[in-house]
């Protein structure tokens, strides 16, 4: 049980320093850091630096589930489907605008499969943690 906790909070804090990254990134460099056209809109910019923030957050709060991962399942869930929603809206945008950049396609495979399997596999270590708990305080009380 303590092996998979720890396997799993590893691979929470690895998997949370890609949007943390990203977002910083975002923030720093505006719209212009996807290598497009630098004459950008400067509302186009504005939105994507807000979006950008919005990411690092998001990474943050995933970082704060690492300690305790066991008992973080609701932050952990939500975080999960705000993370998936984006991911269908990026795959709404390929389906109608085409395929994007093979960085883009990435996050979309974090976003809809990454993600919820990392949310599955902390659900699986909740339901553990808390089944030993039961049953260690079924072994601590007193026999009558």
């Amino acid at each position: 049980m303590l092996r998979e906790r720890r396997a799993l909070q590893r691979s929470v804090a690895l998997a949370a320093i890609l949007p943390v990254a990203a977002g910083l990134y975002g923030v720093l460099t505006g719209i212009d850091g996807l290598g497009t056209d630098p004459t950008a809109n400067v509302s186009a910019d504005s939105h994507f630096r807000y979006l950008s923030g919005l990411q690092t957050g998001i990474g943050l709060l995933f970082l704060t589930c690492v300690p305790g991962i066991e008992g973080k399942t609701t932050l952990f869930r939500f975080l999960t489907l705000v993370v998936a929603l984006g991911g269908l809206a990026r795959l709404l945008g390929l389906a109608l605008t085409g395929v994007p950049s093979v960085t883009m396609l990435a996050a979309l495979v974090v976003e809809l499969g990454l993600a919820p399997l990392l949310c599955l596999w902390q659900a699986r270590v909740a339901n553990r943690a808390r089944d030993a708990a039961r049953d260690g305080a079924l072994l601590s009380e007193p026999v009558r």
